[in-house]
């Protein structure tokens, strides 16, 4: 099978890019190539729908410009830097080489998932030649794990509470800095990884490189989601949307301004020991549902520096629709209440905040599809423009999520075929499962912290599955 190298890649994604813009562009009147506005009727919206409703139409029309930063950025990302880059290799370990813990924190609900993934990571590591790493898991229960000298299990105690009253991962996170608790020196690195986050030999290559440059404080990579068994491939597809976020947005805002101005995730999270204590997780209960994003925002204000990290780590999507609307819903509340902390200044947190208020009024801004059918309105050419640039970008990236997530020399052409005619199907239905969930996290409590299912049910466990959730600290199971 003819393979095509890594910046071939990048030059026909590229193209591809530039042709669905166009295209887009061309289909909306933007790019008028064979017919210019005398073509067009021109008529008064004020005259026609009246004053009210021609107010109404234009302020839900100019809605579609919310997300146009942070499309910007994944526009830039995607094509300034080599989209499809090689794995980076690690020919050997440094002689100085910094000490890091790959830190796993769990709730402790799936103690045979954690433990197969720590090992599996653990001998990864092993297999690469590092030596100056501990693996440490964070748990709210006490469970056995393998016996390893580089394996550590800390439990949170039942009756810890943060002097700000952090709560749920945020407090696990805050109890391992504690200063009767942290082992750490201020010089040590911290790998921060969900419990089923897998390591890979490219991202223990860039973590070596970016903790021995140790020229930024706070770095994360690429997080993919379609590799070895795919569980819900709905799910999975809708994920493809993240992987392109990661290499457009996330690498543009580390690798030019090297700092979080559109948050980042919470796992492949790689921090300065001294950093992260100085930071802290310790945010009350506004800075425990989104506790990555309250972090990168206090972390930006203090003037500490990011960068991205190459290599990519694995995860899975939620194994359910519901798991996944839950998912969103808990990200969508959690930024909204980082986005109205008055302990975070508006400069800090003004693009996250139209990026918030892009994703809260997707709903509104959807339906201009109709609108602009059943009242069409003699919109301004350079907001015809910018408006349908976001809607070609925004479909690109779940295109090329796809393309990041599934390789054609793994699956074949066949299969990848049927995967990419499923991506372009299944839009809608994703772009439901967006809008049910901003609907859903706008109108309910948004202190909830829904915990999606991590590990496959054996057919010999109890077919009798419940849905644990925190509310307001405590902890309720729904059978």
């Amino acid at each position: 099978m003819f393979k095509l190298s890594s910046t071939q890649k990048h030059i026909l994604h590229c193209l591809l890019l530039f042709s669905i813009i166009i295209y887009f562009e061309i289909q909306s009147g933007a790019l008028k190539l064979w017919y210019n506005d005398d073509d067009i009727g021109e008529f008064d919206p004020f005259i026609r729908y009246g004053r009210y409703l021609a107010w109404f139409l234009y302020i839900f029309r100019l809605l579609t410009l919310l997300p146009l930063p942070q499309v910007l950025f994944n526009f830039f990302g995607l094509i300034c830097f080599n989209a499809f880059p090689d794995e980076p290799r690690l020919e050997k370990i440094p002689l100085i080489m910094p000490f890091i813990c790959i830190r796993t924190v769990t709730r402790g609900d799936y103690p045979e998932l954690v433990n197969k993934n720590v090992e599996r990571n653990l001998n990864l590591c092993l297999d690469k030649g590092l030596e100056n790493f501990i693996i440490e898991i964070v748990s709210d229960k006490l469970f056995d794990v393998p016996k390893n000298p580089r394996i550590r299990l800390t439990v949170v105690p039942s009756d810890y509470q943060t002097k700000s009253g952090a709560l749920f991962k945020a407090r696990a996170l805050q109890y391992c800095l504690e200063d009767n608790v942290n082992r750490l020196n201020d010089n040590d690195w911290i790998v921060h990884l969900d419990e089923e986050t897998l390591l890979t030999s490219g991202s223990i290559a860039g973590i070596v490189q970016f903790v021995c440059d140790g020229k930024y404080q706070f770095g994360q990579g690429l997080i993919t989601y379609a590799n070895e068994e795919v569980v819900n491939w709905l799910t999975t597809l809708s994920d493809a949307f993240r992987v392109a976020e990661d290499m457009g947005k996330l690498r543009f805002q580390f690798y030019i301004f090297h700092k979080p101005i559109f948050s980042w995730k919470g796992s492949y999270v790689v921090t300065l020991c001294r950093a992260e204590r100085d930071v802290s997780f310790d945010n009350g209960p506004d800075g425990s549902i989104a506790e990555d994003c309250y972090f990168s925002m206090i972390a930006f204000k203090k003037g500490y520096t990011f960068n991205f990290i190459e290599g990519e780590m694995w995860e899975k999507s939620p194994f359910t629709l519901m798991d996944c609307l839950q998912q969103r819903k808990r990200w969508l509340q959690g930024i909204f209440l980082v986005v109205h902390s008055p302990n975070i200044p508006l400069k800090i947190k003004f693009f996250l905040t139209m990026s918030l208020y892009a994703w809260a009024t997707l709903p509104l801004s959807l339906a201009n599809l109709v609108f602009a059918l059943v009242y069409p309105l003699p919109a301004s050419d350079w907001c015809n423009f910018i408006s349908t640039f976001v809607g070609a970008l925004t479909f690109y990236l779940y295109i090329f999520g796809v393309f990041k997530s599934f390789k054609i020399e793994k699956i074949g052409y066949c299969k990848y075929s049927i995967i990419m005619a499923a991506a372009f199907l299944t839009i809608p239905l994703k772009a439901l499962i967006e809008i049910i969930a901003v609907i859903w996290g706008l109108l309910t409590n948004k202190h909830r912290f829904f915990v999606v299912q991590k590990q496959i049910q054996s057919p010999l466990q109890d077919s009798s599955s419940s849905t644990k959730e925190f509310i307001n600290g405590k902890l309720v199971e729904q059978v």
